[in-house]
């Protein structure tokens, strides 16, 4: 499999070579809010700010409609969504950047009851190059962003390569030079690399029941190629060159945007504004250019918890982010896109009168509700499935429905809400964005990247 990967990935990067001198961008930051659908990113612009504002993504001058659809299923999961956006082949769900016929196999459990068991095969499917893989081998500096366990589906769609999402342990193998398992399509490896999930990453013991049943300590292995290993905001603020490994969540996810607000002092958790800026700095001190991939990657799972609040609050951190990086960079050499790998169930519902808060009941301009057939108030946010379904409905307030912790109510009950199968949209600006137009099926969006940096 190693050997396939490589020699691949050596081929694509040499054929590009040709191309070097018709590219655009020296840089491309690609920022992905999972799950952010059409209807979350109208919902996080009244959130924001307001029926007439725009956010800060929707200033991006290039704007397309994506087809999201995988190999094998009408609405897809995250792993094959994002795989299309870096290798440019559809493959089926739960599938990390292998070839179409890759069948997803997920992994068993370990002794210690945890999904240590690795089940991809040598010979179910073939690894194809990802984006990150080919600028990596152009000399460029590569990093991943996120605020999910670093192992999860989208981060892992940029540095791996595996039939199964779920397989985290072995996914994170790969992101380690030298060691058994490792991505040698990678390099010297991916230069930055933030997330949560440490568990991963560092053997299991007493306190770390979610640890590494191999006993591998990944952390230590990276540190002893030169990655400084940061487990905070301040130890991660005094970083000024070299590569980066950052967990900054031991066992799961990092927290919610709203929750590592509340913590105040107490919070250890770097934003994704701070942790965009930091890769920037990083990443941009090669002067071949660098390949940055950010995620927003709780908007998506607040969405299936259906507890918009959470959802909303993560895209306007995302869209922060986006903000920080306008900043910092220059777009006649750089390329910025925002998207997201799918859509979910959330819709916008009932008339509200202008103004009225996107989380709040449906009301009229006078402040009275609008009401359902049996006289009951209703939220301008609601779900097509989920958990929340109620069998007779409660007569809901303002206070209510507003609070951090409601579910909005759903149509069909689900254990958790499901994705939507619907088109999402895509922004880019900068340098070579102007190949972003139209409606583009996801795959077509990897070999835009690729034309733009000229691999």
């Amino acid at each position: 499999m190693k050997k396939t990967l490589v020699c691949t990935a050596l081929l694509g990067a040499l054929s590009g070579l040709s191309q070097a001198q018709a590219s655009d961008a020296k840089n491309v930051i690609l920022f992905i809010g999972d799950g952010m659908g059409p209807t979350v990113l109208t919902a996080t612009r009244l959130f924001k700010v307001g029926e007439e504002g725009d956010l800060e993504i929707m200033t991006l001058p290039q704007s397309a409609r994506i087809k999201t659809f995988s190999n094998d299923a009408q609405t897809t999961d995250s792993a094959p969504s994002m795989a299309a956006y870096t290798t440019g082949v559809k493959m089926n769900n739960e599938v990390i950047a292998m070839s179409s016929d890759t069948q997803a196999v997920a992994p068993a459990k370990d002794i210690n009851g945890n999904k240590g068991v690795n089940n991809c095969a040598s010979d179910n499917g073939t690894p194809v190059p990802t984006i990150l893989e080919l600028a990596k081998a152009a000399g460029k500096s590569v990093g991943a962003v996120t605020t999910t366990e670093l192992t999860h589906a989208t981060p892992a769609a940029t540095y791996s390569h595996i039939c199964h999402r779920d397989a985290a342990y072995a996914i994170a193998e790969q992101a380690v030079p030298g060691g058994a398992g490792f991505n040698a399509a990678l390099g010297d490896g991916v230069d930055v690399l933030m997330g949560g999930g440490a568990n991963h990453w560092t053997p299991y013991s007493a306190s770390n029941k979610g640890g590494r049943v191999d006993g591998r300590d990944l952390t230590a292995e990276l540190s002893a190629q030169g990655y400084q290993y940061v487990t905070t905001q301040s130890d991660l603020a005094k970083i000024e060159s070299g590569k980066v490994l950052g967990l900054f969540s031991a066992k799961s996810h990092l927290d919610y945007e709203l929750d590592r607000v509340a913590k105040g002092a107490a919070n250890t958790q770097p934003s994704l504004s701070e942790m965009t800026a930091k890769a920037i700095d990083l990443l941009s001190q090669n002067s071949q250019g660098y390949f940055l991939m950010v995620e927003g990657g709780r908007i998506d799972h607040a969405l299936h918890a259906t507890n918009a609040k959470r959802s909303l609050t993560d895209a306007v951190a995302l869209d922060e982010a986006v903000k920080t990086a306008l900043g910092k960079v220059d777009l006649t050499d750089t390329l910025i896109v925002v998207t997201a790998d799918h859509d979910h169930t959330m819709t916008i519902n009932g008339y509200s009168a202008k103004g009225n808060p996107v989380l709040d009941l449906v009301k009229n301009g006078d402040g009275s509700t609008q009401n359902d057939v049996d006289g009951k108030p209703f939220t301008t946010l609601v779900f097509g499935n989920g958990p929340n379904r109620a069998d007779l409905r409660p007569t809901l307030t303002s206070n209510q429905v507003m609070g951090d912790d409601y579910l909005q109510e759903t149509g069909v009950k689900l254990g958790s809400e499901t994705h939507g199968g619907g088109d999402v949209m895509l922004f880019a600006g900068g340098a070579g964005s102007g190949r972003f137009k139209g409606t583009l099926d996801n795959t077509l969006v990897f070999g835009k990247l690729r034309e733009a940096l000229g691999l």
